[in-house]
């Protein structure tokens, strides 16, 4: 039988297509992490899900890159890579059913098996192509590099309920080998003042798991898939670290209309 390849859609233009470059940025960055962290017991933390911006890398990886280095500390055998659709609309959450995720860090096998699982026990489906799509793509790189033996599964949503999500991810987390990233970026395009304010909203509401602050300003276009994970890691009795904040203007020095990205573990 042949294999189903899910290929790397944005590799080159969201990050770079060499493992070797992909390797010299996170060096760096855990390099600052390293020497500018003050709070160490943070680098200890297991996380049991995550939550991670997905920009191109000059702007957002560094934020991303602290979480996946905690996520390590797990020694996760499954990773599911949960995002909002970007350029196809589809009702509820499409699962991709290819059998590998190619990456410029080598191939991730998908969890076949579980696919199957939570095709059969939530009503979800495959949209093929609904799967070119950065939000999860820009993860994977991350996974191989930090969890280089772990199984992936990449699901995308647009018109979905968090409700329905939440029962995923409860789903998910009952098996202590399987970890939850949530990939989303913060405000997009308002000045860097204004988006200060907007992103301080899905700042706080993360930190203190609360559902409601989530819905008084929070601009974020994975905001589906943050307020599901809110909800279940109180349903089971997770404590949410902020680990990163800034926006664009760090790499751009562009304070005219920037992106927010924020990094987040959910931890026992």
């Amino acid at each position: 039988m042949e294999v189903t390849i899910r290929k790397d859609a944005v590799a080159g233009q969201f990050y770079p297509a060499s493992k070797e470059e992909i390797e010299t940025m996170f060096n760096h960055y855990n390099n600052i992490i390293d020497d500018s962290i003050k709070e160490k017991s943070i680098l200890n933390l297991k996380p049991r899900a995550i939550i991670v911006p997905h920009a191109g890398y000059i702007y957002s990886a560094f934020t991303a890159n602290i979480a996946f280095r905690l996520l390590k500390n797990s020694n996760a055998k499954c990773v599911v890579v949960i995002g909002p659709s970007h350029h196809i609309y589809l009702n509820g959450t499409s699962v991709s059913e290819f059998d590998t995720f190619e990456t410029p860090m080598g191939n991730l096998p998908i969890n076949t098996k579980l696919v199957n699982e939570l095709i059969k026990k939530f009503g979800l489906h495959f949209q093929a192509d609904a799967h070119s799509e950065h939000s999860t793509e820009v993860q994977m790189p991350f996974v191989k590099n930090y969890l280089p033996d772990a199984s992936v599964i990449e699901l995308v949503y647009s018109n979905e309920d968090p409700k329905n999500l939440v029962k995923v991810i409860n789903y998910l987390l009952k098996d202590e080998d399987t970890v939850v990233v949530i990939s989303t970026d913060l405000s997009h395009y308002y000045n860097i003042e204004e988006a200060k304010q907007l992103d301080s909203v899905c700042l706080d509401a993360v930190s203190n798991l609360n559902l409601s602050e989530l819905h008084e300003g929070c601009d974020a276009c994975g905001k589906i898939g943050i307020e599901a994970m809110l909800i279940a890691a109180k349903e089971n009795g997770l404590e949410s670290t902020l680990l990163d904040y800034r926006t664009s203007a760090d790499a751009s020095g562009d304070k005219s209309q920037v992106v927010g990205y924020m990094s987040a573990a959910f931890s026992e």
